[in-house]
């Protein structure tokens, strides 16, 4: 948990998740949310949640990559994680919000099938950063 925590604030220090936020979010049952780590031997380099609706729908709810490994495919193997539990268990779309002024992920997702579907104004805070909605389609 503190390296989690210590990432978030790195990647994400105008809106990081609080602890009890995540404590909150790994207090839920399996069936609601599922979190994945990354590893490098005992080193964490990234994270990724998802949130289960109990309906169609599944929600990326945070996807963090350790800086020095951008670029290296773990984003991506962590996404692909994810949305492939998302239709294991039935759903058909799976949805999230990206910073708007984060293109390194909108271009993740992008390039993962994921298409720009609306804007929520304001919705990142306290820094009120435009968050860009996106949508997959689940075969």
């Amino acid at each position: 948990m503190p390296r989690i925590l210590a990432l978030e604030q790195e990647l994400f220090p105008e809106d990081a998740w609080t602890p009890e936020m995540f404590a909150a979010e790994f207090a839920q049952p399996a069936s609601r949310r599922l979190y994945l780590v990354a590893e490098e031997g005992d080193t964490l380099i990234g994270y990724a949640g998802m949130m289960f609706t109990g309906g169609p729908q599944a929600d990326v709810v945070t996807l963090a990559v350790e800086p020095s490994r951008w670029s290296r495919g773990t984003g991506t193997a962590l996404l692909t994680a994810l949305v492939d539990e998302a239709a294991r268990r039935g759903c058909t779309e799976v949805l999230l919000e990206v910073r708007e002024d984060n293109p390194r992920a909108r271009r993740l997702y992008l390039r993962q099938g994921f298409a720009e579907i609306g804007i929520r104004r304001g919705y990142y805070q306290p820094s009120g950063v435009d968050a860009v909605v996106m949508r997959k389609a689940l075969a």
